[in-house]
């Protein structure tokens, strides 16, 4: 099995970002903008999750262009806001939740389309089986450890069985864990196979953003 693009070496730890309005958003960047290269958006729209963030118009989104952003599309019409957001160069990355997927192929080829990397999300209560086919066409796949919607959510130590068995079917996959991810939890994380960590409170939340991303790196 060949993942395209393919950077399994490559060990990054992602802030996430959620906003609820354009000012929020450049609250967050000022706070944390300067600590790395790479940040989550997380898009909610209150109805795939009980939460909204950045639904609003990406041309208000004013992003620094000297950083790579994700956006993980916590959306009920993923293939949508991929359409919306793929004129903003440095959004690099999309992230569907299969679970909101009509069509993953068809999500796939609009990413594709524009030239950006794609992967897919993968709920707590969600199988691997879901996305095993689609393996092969995609560049990594997130694999959620809090039940979605909001920062501080508490990690479940279970959902990374999933981990262990995506690495196992292909060793060389982007694995991304997302939510409650700590001091702690990342080091479990980071045995199970992970290779991408995106940390939300324990960054955005404290007093240093840039001493608490350290605190992460100790543990990969």
């Amino acid at each position: 099995m060949k993942q395209i693009n393919n950077t399994v070496n490559t060990v990054k730890i992602i802030p996430s970002i959620i906003a609820d309005t354009p000012a929020a958003l450049r609250t967050v960047l000022d706070k944390i903008g300067n600590i790395t290269d790479t940040f989550q958006l997380d898009i909610m729209d209150n109805k795939f999750v009980p939460a909204s963030s950045l639904d609003f118009n990406p041309n208000r989104f004013e992003l620094p262009e000297n950083k790579v952003f994700e956006a993980h599309l916590m959306v009920d019409n993923p293939d949508k806001w991929i359409e919306k957001l793929a004129k903003i160069k440095n959004i690099k990355t999309f992230i569907a939740h299969i679970e909101s997927c009509d069509d993953p192929k068809n999500t796939i080829a609009i990413a594709k389309k524009f030239n950006k990397r794609i992967g897919f999300a993968l709920n707590p209560k969600t199988s691997i089986n879901r996305i095993k086919r689609l393996l092969p066409d995609i560049d990594h796949v997130l694999v959620l450890t809090v039940e979605p919607g909001r920062y501080g959510s508490e990690f479940l130590p279970d959902t990374l069985k999933k981990v262990r068995q995506l690495r196992k079917l292909a060793p060389n996959l982007n694995i991304e864990v997302d939510g409650g991810i700590d001091d702690k939890t990342i080091i479990s994380a980071k045995a199970a196979g992970a290779n991408l960590f995106v940390s939300g409170s324990f960054i955005i939340k404290a007093a240093n953003p840039k001493k608490a991303l350290a605190e992460l790196k100790k543990g990969v």
